[in-house]
């Protein structure tokens, strides 16, 4: 019997990229017999305006989740510190007198990983990483210049501490290789990307007339309001710009959402509306003519790959998504009917919202090549290739 420690500070049923994930990936583990899957997890956080219903201790068949209690926060970095210190603790405790064959740690921010490595370095297992960010390149860019030279060199310490440790290393994007295998050739690599969930699969298809006829059209962003996302650069100006034909619609939370709506004041063809569930989201899908993404423009964000693309594609809606580097390369050339413009650009961001095809399209080649459940079956034969060193 395998027995795997799970570290991820997301699950269902939270609203996030990394809680979709690791839930994805625990139904494809589970279906093993000969192994049991120990989850160590908080309780729903994502964002402090939705609040969902968990029990603190689950079992389900070889699964046993435990979520741990945070203490309530608003997204900004010093709340997330504390958090991050409670889980920390808390993992530590329950790991400590248990014993694992393998440990498994998804993280985007660095320290899951790391205390994925400790628990792992000191009960002598391998480690198996999926690194959803490059948190050291990414901290320059969003926080005070000063403050990321004084905290830089630290976090630098503790990510080579952390992915020197790992016998494996996934990477949700390919943009993210050259970084990793010139600092740490030593663990084996791979590239399980995000993907398209099971509620995304059937996605009702519209006629065109049903879209064509509206007056207004509604151009929907649905998700975190972060630094990262930089929408207080982009949908103000861009909103202004492409007048009372189309309306700008913002369902979601995050640290930045309080700039974005005093950025937005004055702009009629502007609304906001709180975090939904994902079967509410599906709704707000369909009710949209367009999808909007946008990255701020940081360098850092050259590498990444937004879980949100892969859902926004399976709609089969228009994409107007505002990234450079892999993302854009990754939508030019994987998902039709998607147009492009550089971050923060609400000149050249008009521009390709006037040349999108309005329609809905069928993307079923790209829902066929990048359904989640395939994806996180193909991950889970991954970790489990690691059975034959220990078990």
């Amino acid at each position: 019997m395998l027995k795997v420690l799970v570290l991820s500070f997301y699950y269902a049923p939270d609203l996030c990229a990394g809680s979709f994930r690791t839930t994805a990936l625990i139904e494809q583990l589970k279906k093993h017999n000969d192994i049991e899957i120990d989850v160590i997890t908080t309780m729903p956080n994502r964002y402090a305006s939705f609040e969902a219903g968990a029990l603190e201790h689950e079992k389900n068949s070889n699964v046993t989740i435990r979520r741990v209690h945070l203490p309530s926060h608003k997204s900004g970095m010093l709340d997330q510190i504390k958090s991050f210190l409670t889980y920390y603790k808390r993992a530590k405790q329950l790991t400590n007198s248990k014993e694992y064959d393998l440990v498994f740690a998804t993280s985007s921010r660095l320290f899951t990983a790391f205390l994925g490595a400790q628990i792992a370095k000191s009960k002598r297992l391998p480690l198996y990483l999926d690194i959803r960010d490059i948190f050291v390149d990414t901290i320059k860019d969003v926080l005070n210049p000063k403050l990321a030279f004084i905290i830089k060199p630290l976090l630098t310490v503790i990510e080579k501490y952390t992915f020197s440790n790992a016998k494996h290393i996934n990477l949700v994007s390919k943009g993210f290789n050259d970084y990793f295998s010139s600092r740490y050739p030593k663990p084996n690599y791979s590239f399980f990307t995000n993907g398209i969930d099971s509620e995304f699969l059937n996605f009702p298809k519209e006629t065109a007339n049903s879209v064509n006829s509206k007056k207004i059209k509604t151009v929907l962003y649905a998700g975190n309001i972060g630094e990262g996302q930089g929408l207080n650069t982009i949908i103000p100006k861009l909103a202004r710009l492409a007048g009372s034909q189309y309306h700008f619609k913002v369902v979601g939370d995050g640290g930045r959402k309080h700039i974005l709506m005093q950025s937005s004041q004055g702009v009629e063809n502007i609304s906001f509306h709180p975090p939904v569930s994902r079967e509410e989201l599906i709704e707000e899908y369909l009710q949209a003519d367009i999808l909007f993404l946008h990255l701020n423009d940081y360098s850092a964000f050259e590498k990444v790959l937004p879980s949100k693309i892969f859902e926004y594609a399976a709609t089969g809606k228009p994409i107007l998504a505002g990234v450079s580097g892999f993302a854009a390369e990754f939508l030019n050339e994987e998902v039709v009917n998607a147009k492009v413009f550089y971050p923060s650009d609400e000149k050249a961001a008009l521009n390709e919202l006037l040349a999108l095809d309005e329609k809905p399209i069928n993307r079923d080649c790209f829902i066929k090549k990048y359904t989640r459940k395939n994806i996180m079956n193909e991950m889970a034969s991954s970790i489990l290739s690691y059975r034959s060193e220990h078990g």
